[in-house]
């Protein structure tokens, strides 16, 4: 298939050319499976936005990502455990947490079932394609595909988990139970990490929580496979995650990177280990102690395809007012953003590109 090939660059009509590339609904590992040498024009890079290198050809992976170990926490190891993460979440954004105690074998199966779902049949697969976010389970190339300025080499499964799920038998059988035990092990993970996170800041353990922290998430689980020119394009360009905390699994293909003091750093794939991250609305509540950082993904040559499996952790109350807590406020450090409804966020984070910063200073006093 030769999806937004054309005789020359007066010839291209870009917007039709992603049309018939997402009415086609074989996703970019569809263009991979028909043999496609070279990417359509719409996957290509502005050169600036690009990095120097691709997985194969980087250095190695940065050891500067904290990796906090998470055994002891109801131990006399705690408060160790709480200042690492909150040091990480000040300085980095980003860190990966070992001895969670989700199992191995729990771990590789989810793993496993997202792979098996993105390398069935396209006429499979496809009868999940849709642009609708809100069907509960949806499966696209990019769900910003046509407002971005340019396209991510990637297919990306949603399934929303919380505060509306959907009817058991929406979702694929291939990936079912895995991903339904995979919301309960991270649900519990999320709760003990906003504990600690709330710890962190001085306000009280359940404060997070009480602000319905956990009572929204989504799934999104990113297959990247091999790319025949990926120094043209990125598997997720730079971008901060919208909500308040986001479980990332991955397996052990390299790509991940992010931005710290402008320079980006690789994130070294630890076995059994889980990213966290922090989003915009979690910098927002604590009125700037946490930092969301920029992060993206690279695309890459290898024939076996990188797999990560982001779990958002949201707000489910969506008409209530969020913004900096009371209690990280004071004459000497005020509010540095307005406060907002849940709505009113998501319904600026749809209109828009995923691309750098731009939520979070769009709500900046």
């Amino acid at each position: 298939m030769t999806l937004g090939a054309a005789n020359s660059d007066q010839d291209y009509d870009r917007t039709a050319a992603v049309k018939q590339f997402d009415d086609s609904k074989i996703g970019v590992k569809g263009l991979v499976d028909s043999g496609a040498a070279t990417i359509p024009p719409f996957f290509i890079h502005p050169p600036e936005t690009l990095p120097n290198s691709t997985p194969s050809t980087a250095p190695p992976a940065s050891d500067l990502i904290p990796v906090v170990d998470l055994s002891g926490l109801d131990s006399n190891h705690r408060s160790r455990i709480v200042k690492q993460i909150r040091d990480a979440s000040r300085e980095f954004g980003f860190f990966q947490v070992i001895n969670h105690g989700i199992p191995s074998g729990v771990i590789n199966h989810t793993i496993d079932a997202i792979k098996a779902f993105n390398e069935q049949p396209t006429e499979v697969k496809s009868q999940y394609y849709t642009r609708d976010l809100l069907r509960g389970v949806s499966f696209a190339t990019n769900f910003d595909l046509f407002q971005s300025k340019a396209a991510s080499w990637r297919d990306t499964i949603h399934v929303n988990f919380s505060p509306m799920p959907p009817e058991i038998d929406h979702i694929p059988e291939i990936f079912r139970r895995e991903v339904l035990e995979w919301d309960q092990h991270t649900r519990r993970l999320g709760e003990v990490l906003m504990e600690i996170l709330s710890e962190g800041l001085g306000v009280k353990q359940e404060r997070l929580k009480e602000l319905s922290c956990l009572e929204g998430r989504v799934m999104a689980a990113h297959y990247y496979p091999y790319c025949p020119q990926p120094d043209l394009t990125l598997g997720v360009t730079s971008h901060t995650d919208p909500g308040v905390l986001t479980v990332l699994l991955q397996n052990h293909i390299r790509g991940l990177q992010v931005k710290h003091e402008d320079e980006w750093l690789d994130v070294k794939p630890v076995p059994d280990a889980l990213i966290i991250n922090i989003g915009d609305i979690l910098q927002m509540l604590s009125n700037n102690e946490y930092k969301s950082v920029e992060h993206r993904v690279l695309a890459h040559p290898r024939r076996e395809p990188r797999i990560s499996i982001a779990v958002f952790l949201n707000p489910g109350k969506t008409e209530n007012l969020y913004g900096p807590m009371p209690e990280l406020t004071s004459p000497e450090k005020s509010a540095l953003y307005r406060q907002f409804t849940l709505v009113e966020y998501m319904e600026r984070f749809m209109i828009k590109e995923l691309d750098g910063k731009s939520m979070i200073n769009f709500f900046r006093l």
